[in-house]
């Protein structure tokens, strides 16, 4: 079986929409392979969103299943989308598999909630913090590092596209984030004045959570960011999903119990992170005691 490289939101936004479409319908799983000829196995890995439709078989189960004109050009839709390779596979191992897919996520993303306790997100990194943040790890070598920085640089066109839309990204950012300098301090300056040109953008914002907010709900948390996703026509939304990226993998959760309480914890950061306006001015403030 090849390997696919399609992009992941599409291949499970389509395999959800056709299994609602037979459990609609009233047929099973088995009678629906049956009639299209395929393997239960195959079945489930389209409803799975697991491999990518070709539009032919996307007509065959739309016909079968009764679904009508509108609902079949979105799933249409949905099959040539996932078959598109994304830009990062252009850069081979420097991508791991585990987060090629949050790449896939955050690229059909409508909106970006970004808690960050220790780090500044890779979306925000100038190319000097970028370049620091990668030389920590022993696996990459100096080729390795401006390949990763490379990426990382990419990843951020995302936020100048126009067609579709960039996602709204909002940042919560931990005041020993902005202190924590790197080795370059005019290139820490440089980023930390990028921080405060970014959110000029509309649809950009980054708010600090000031050291005297002491110790909150997600203070033993980590990084997280919550990913919302836009509607496809008439179908559902992609569901909201966490990603928690550790040294060796990352998390996507999306039951509704720990979309909520994420949520939560976002809402209250959110009530003790500085206004827009505070949290450039403490910004402006650490990079005139950077000078000093």
């Amino acid at each position: 079986m090849g390997v696919e490289t399609g992009s992941t939101v599409p291949r499970r936004q389509a395999g959800r929409l056709m299994k609602q479409l037979r459990e609609r319908a009233g047929i099973s799983l088995m009678a629906a392979a049956e009639e299209l000829e395929f393997s239960r196995a195959r079945m489930y890995r389209i409803e799975n969103g697991e491999v990518s439709l070709r539009k032919h078989d996307v007509l065959a189960m739309c016909a079968f299943y009764g679904a009508g004109a509108q609902i079949t050009e979105v799933l249409v839709g949905l099959a040539r989308e996932s078959k598109a390779k994304g830009w990062w596979h252009a850069y081979g191992d420097v991508v791991p598999g585990w987060f090629e897919l949050y790449v896939g996520m955050e690229t059909a993303a409508e909106r970006l909630r970004h808690y960050a306790p220790s780090v500044i997100p890779g979306l925000l990194q100038n190319p000097e913090y970028a370049e620091w943040v990668f030389r920590q790890r022993a696996d990459l070598d100096d080729s390795g590092v401006r390949s990763a920085v490379a990426v990382r640089l990419e990843r951020q066109e995302l936020l100048r596209r126009a067609d579709p839309p960039p996602p709204r990204l909002d940042v919560l950012v931990d005041e020993g984030v902005l202190r924590r300098t790197i080795a370059d301090t005019l290139g820490m300056q440089k980023q930390l004045a990028h921080l405060v040109n970014i959110c000029q953008r509309p649809g950009v914002s980054v708010r600090v959570i000031p050291f005297g907010a002491g110790p909150h709900t997600a203070s033993s948390a980590g990084s997280f960011t919550i990913l919302d996703f836009p509607t496809v026509g008439t179908a559902a939304p992609e569901p909201t999903t966490i990603y928690c990226e550790n040294l060796t993998g990352a998390l996507y959760l999306d039951k509704p119990r720990e979309v909520e309480t994420y949520s939560g914890v976002w809402a209250e950061l959110e009530q003790v992170a500085l206004g827009r306006r505070a949290s450039e001015d403490l910004i402006g403030t650490i990079i005139k005691e950077s000078d000093a």
